[in-house]
């Protein structure tokens, strides 16, 4: 019984898709980047394999110490550091992106891995689905 317990788990496992959703604007001034975190939390829900991968402008979403009362919109940057709770262990900054913004990795929220574009490459092409914000 136990086994069969285990092949129904790994098999689960398998069956499950994996979604990338790569964040690509910069976190205020569209409605992109904010429209993606509401649809992750959303898709942790129906428990598939999710991963994030900021690049370009997107990058700007993870940066600390965002300060957004002057132009009058809540930050929601933030919400991003508790993905890891609702399931999302995969955050990836890309690398050639921080550095062409003037950013190192310790500009950015914790529980990111900096990933090359070879990398981020490979990655992308193992995944299910990507959905581009």
């Amino acid at each position: 019984m136990a086994g069969e317990d285990l092949n129904e788990e790994e098999r689960s496992e398998e069956d499950k898709k994996k979604f990338l959703f790569l964040m690509r604007k910069a976190p205020y001034g569209s409605i992109y980047p904010q429209g993606g975190l509401e649809v992750i939390l959303i898709m942790a829900a129906y428990d598939q394999t999710i991963s994030v991968l900021f690049a370009d402008d997107g990058v700007f979403c993870l940066k600390k110490g965002q300060e957004t009362a002057g132009i009058h919109v809540k930050d929601f940057s933030s919400a991003f550091k508790v993905l890891e709770s609702y399931g999302v262990e995969h955050l990836y900054v890309d690398k050639t992106s921080l550095e062409e913004r003037g950013m190192k990795p310790e500009d950015l929220l914790t529980g990111v891995e900096v990933v090359s574009s070879d990398e981020m490459s490979g990655f992308l092409s193992g995944q299910d689905v990507i959905l581009p914000f």
